[in-house]
């Protein structure tokens, strides 16, 4: 049951009441947002919650047990802050969100509704929508290890311990070619064959963006990379991507490319299907 503070209290008792919803969202890099549905912009908590942003949500769905609590949010692409750029990077994936109850007439008088994480974020138009998820979401998450030929930890984490700080695993790269957004053509890389860097990592020193790379391509001369995913803004011809090695998580990969057999966190030696559908058969046959 949740306690509402005792002036909000007073205040919804009225019978007339100036209340509003604020948003707020906390995104991994470290930005804080706010957002209202207010007229006016709203400010506590060291926070400034923005009107005017054509950001609307629909009525919260909450259950008993361990459900899910739902709420659509929906707002146009209109603000500098959300942008169809932003959203494309991922910079709103997986936020932070409070949702809070507040009287406008005096922001003391507030009470904190729910709080959880964005999920899916689609985009329509010029509209986007964003699905909340409660807490209890995160019991739905896969925990644990799995049980597979591959390995299951992240290359250059401390379960794998490569350091991809060393040389041997990185380079500066200047953008020489390409469409800017998705296939790059890359000078001043060399001692490194084609393949290092696939499922490797491309950041751009500049703008701090992070893409995982689809196919390492070239020589000593010229590389060519392409990324999983085109970045929602152009890199000109010039700019600086820095790359890792990548790594495709088999045993022999591990034990050749970074020497680090001992580390390795998958099963290379498990039986397969091939064992599993094995049958018996008479001597002789």
């Amino acid at each position: 049951m949740k306690t509402l503070p005792p002036a909000l209290a007073e205040h919804l008792k009225s019978g007339t009441t100036t209340l509003c919803h604020c948003w707020r969202l906390d995104l991994r890099r470290g930005e804080a947002m706010g957002f209202t549905d207010h007229d006016r912009a709203l400010a506590f908590g060291g926070l400034t919650y923005e009107a005017d942003t054509g950001f609307t949500a629909s009525e919260i769905e909450s259950g008993l047990g361990l459900s899910v609590d739902n709420l659509e949010a929906s707002g146009a692409l209109s603000s500098v802050r959300i942008s169809e750029a932003r959203i494309a990077a991922g910079d709103f994936d997986d936020a932070k969100l409070e949702i809070w109850r507040v009287n406008w007439q005096d922001v003391s008088q507030r009470v904190l509704l729910k709080r959880g994480r964005l999920g899916e974020i689609t985009r329509r138009g010029a509209a986007f929508s964003a699905e909340f998820r409660g807490l209890s979401h995160l019991l739905n998450q896969p925990q644990g290890r799995v049980f597979q030929y591959g390995c299951d930890a992240e290359l250059g984490d401390p379960r794998c311990g490569v350091n991809l700080a060393d040389p041997d695993y990185r380079a500066e790269a200047i953008i020489t070619g390409g469409d800017g957004q998705r296939v790059f053509v890359l000078a001043g890389i060399s001692g490194f064959v084609a393949g290092f860097f696939a499922r490797g990592i491309a950041r751009d020193e500049a703008g701090g963006r992070v893409g995982r790379i689809k196919f390492h391509r070239g020589g000593d001369g010229a590389h060519e990379i392409e990324l999983w995913q085109p970045w929602p803004e152009a890199l000109a011809n010039g700019a600086r991507l820095t790359l890792t090695a990548g790594c495709d998580k088999q045993f022999a990969t591990c034990r050749a490319k970074f020497s680090n057999a001992r580390n390795f966190r998958g099963f290379p030696h498990m039986p397969g299907d091939d064992f599993v559908m094995r049958y018996a058969l008479r001597e002789g046959k």
